[in-house]
């Protein structure tokens, strides 16, 4: 029997709320009417969103346990019903394949695919038995359009990508829907919790792309983004906001010039005439 969930304060879960996107996202949301749970890895993150109003807990997504515990923590609360999952949280490596440990690569998908994973397979029986629910993947123009020296976030979301689309078809016809946001330039603090990991894995002096790494460093560490196609995180909030209200949510919502760019040019280029833009641009 299905259990649909009134229109009011529909409770949706959120990842990485601790700022940019996920933050945003979960103020917005509440705004709107729905009935939010944000969630972030530090324990005082967690402390400073429940004192701006918001419902947080702590949800590591490196952890099956902290998966676990989180999401029945929020059933608990909210009657055993869940109609959304924003998967957000994550980080970025960078660094060229061939300097790459392994161990970070692992980290990599630990994070934004292990955990992604772990967390939405959950949530699926408990969509099933209420007879409707949203889940909406934020993944990247990387998630299509691969770019040097980020190996090991264009891998983890090409396989957010993979698992979305096959999700998406197994769940056809149960008023569960799958939708991918596929974000560009954003304005977050993306670039400075990504800079920790570049140094701890990756051995700039000893490198071929010591040159290169150098110029990616001077990147991270800029504290604004002059790059006019930038958006701030409102922009991905949009979409989330539609596959969550719309009758017919899309499969992707792209965000930014330069994913839409990227996706025609995907379509329409030759491989290597796309590979010479994509090598320019970085």
């Amino acid at each position: 029997m299905s259990l649909a969930i009134s229109e009011n304060s529909k409770p949706v879960l959120i990842t990485g709320c601790s700022s940019g996107i996920g933050y945003t996202a979960a103020m917005r949301l509440q705004k709107s009417g729905f009935r939010v749970f944000a969630t972030a890895r530090k324990a005082e993150d967690v402390k400073r969103l429940n004192h701006q109003g918001l419902n947080a807990l702590a949800l590591d997504l490196d952890c099956e346990q902290s998966i676990h515990n989180a999401l029945n923590q929020v059933l608990e609360q909210s009657n055993g019903q869940l109609y959304g999952l924003f998967n957000n949280g994550g980080f970025g490596q960078a660094g060229a394949v061939e300097d790459l440990p392994t161990r970070a690569l692992r980290q990599q998908f630990e994070t934004l695919v292990f955990g992604w994973h772990e967390l939405t397979r959950l949530v699926i029986p408990v969509m099933r038995k209420q007879g409707e629910g949203r889940i909406i993947q934020n993944s990247s123009v990387l998630g299509f359009a691969a770019m040097p020296y980020r190996g090991a976030y264009n891998a983890a979301k090409f396989a957010i990508e993979g698992l979305s689309d096959t999700l998406r078809l197994e769940l056809k016809g149960t008023n569960i829907y799958v939708s991918l946001i596929q974000p560009g330039p954003i304005r977050t603090r993306f670039r400075a919790n990504g800079i920790a990991k570049f140094n701890r894995h990756i051995d700039i002096e000893n490198s071929v792309h010591r040159e290169q790494y150098r110029q990616t460093v001077k990147r991270l560490e800029k504290e604004s983004d002059a790059n006019r196609f930038t958006l701030d995180p409102d922009a991905v909030v949009d979409k989330l906001l539609h596959a969550l209200q719309s009758r017919h949510p899309k499969i992707r919502y792209r965000v930014t010039t330069p994913t839409i760019v990227f996706a025609i040019a995907k379509r329409l280029l030759p491989n290597q005439t796309l590979d010479n833009i994509l090598c320019k641009v970085t």
